[in-house]
């Protein structure tokens, strides 16, 4: 082989092994590191009252629906966060184990982004977000939107949740 051919193999293997480093002081970081984890305690503006200015804005009240038997918190009655409650949200509520799900569940058998209950034609819904193990309403696995009442009961993996008033 000549000189040059050699000089190129060299390089090539000096750059696959400098690709090889990267990528496992990349993966040692992430394990180190772990998941980032975001915040999900919302700042309230402060009243207009201790502004000073004088000026505050009137705050929106959201809309409660007019049925009675209508859903207002999730309670978690079973698994590993049992007694959490969460009240729903008018532009939805995503479940899941990703940190940035309203209902972040530390279930092995839950998805990333697992389920949303959502409001919609003054009804609420809950409907899967394509996870692998499935949403199920009482004993029946969703394969569309459903719509849920106050004593629904949602169970994503281990994880039973009950919608109520």
């Amino acid at each position: 082989m000549s000189e040059l051919t050699l000089t190129i193999i060299r390089l090539g293997l000096l750059v696959l092994l400098w690709i090889f480093v990267f990528s496992v002081v990349g993966v040692l970081r992430g394990d180190l590191y772990g998941t980032r984890v975001v915040s999900r305690t919302a700042r309230k503006p402060a009243p207009a009252a201790r502004r000073g200015d004088g000026q505050g804005a009137p705050q929106k009240r959201p809309k409660r629906q007019p049925h009675s038997t209508a859903p207002r918190t999730l309670v978690v009655t079973g698994g590993a966060l049992t007694g959490t409650s969460l009240p729903l949200r008018e532009a939805g509520t995503v479940i899941g184990r990703n940190p940035e799900c309203a209902l972040v569940l530390d279930d092995d058998f839950a998805s990333g982004r697992h389920a949303r209950i959502f409001h919609r034609d003054n009804a609420w819904f809950v409907e899967d977000l394509g996870s692998t193990n499935g949403t199920f309403v009482g004993t029946e696995r969703l394969t569309g939107p459903v719509r849920v009442e106050a004593g629904s009961t949602l169970r994503i993996g281990k994880t039973v949740i009950e919608l109520r008033r």
